[in-house]
């Protein structure tokens, strides 16, 4: 089987043997970094994680668009190789297939980026927008003061059920399990609730 190998590889021209140098290697290392990617060791750092914040963190909306990475020039040598390999083989000149080549390994450069970026964009912020408690209904959780006596706590379900700060304006104090209507935010994200 090596002498096959080897008459295979003296018998091809020195332009055929370079696509081949790029083509194998770079292939294998595609189809690597295609299997971490989907079974979820690509090394993006993300950590599971869990608990509560009481502020806010402004976020970044993600990377932009960036054609020059790493997988990107795997991606480009894997097809570059590939496509001067089957120009060789369909007959075509030099020129001809060192153009179809980088033609080739440029798409799928712009395809990869292209992918990667709207595959960034679809992340959801987890910052929890307050005001969409708004007109909910929620449950007391710790005792509720008379006319803005003192803040207690209800438990709503705005992204998930959270607990958050709550006052009133009923006369008398709104005991714990009560049910309650959200009906504005005030400052400092302090819920502004009504008995039902």
């Amino acid at each position: 089987m090596l002498l096959s190998i080897n008459t295979w590889w003296d018998s091809m021209v020195l332009i055929e043997k370079i696509y081949w140098a790029f083509a194998l290697p770079f292939s294998a290392v595609f189809v690597i970094q295609l299997i971490m990617t989907l079974i979820g060791a690509g090394g993006d750092g993300d950590l599971d994680t869990s608990g509560d914040a009481d502020f806010d963190v402004d976020t970044d909306a993600g990377i932009g668009f960036q054609f020059i990475t790493l997988k990107n020039f795997i991606a480009f040598f894997t097809i570059f190789g590939w496509t001067g390999i089957a120009c060789i083989d369909a007959g075509l000149g030099n020129g001809m297939t060192i153009f179809l080549s980088i033609v080739a390994g440029t798409l799928m450069m712009l395809l990869m980026a292209t992918l990667f970026y709207l595959i960034g964009r679809l992340v959801e912020s987890g910052t929890m927008k307050i005001d969409s408690a708004v007109g909910k209904t929620a449950t007391v959780y710790l005792r509720i003061p008379a006319k803005k006596g003192g803040a207690g706590k209800v438990q709503v379900n705005v992204q998930g059920l959270k607990t958050l700060d709550a006052m009133t304006n009923h006369t008398e104090d709104i005991k714990s399990g009560s049910l309650v209507k959200i009906v504005s935010v005030e400052a400092g994200d302090v819920l502004m609730v009504e008995l039902l």
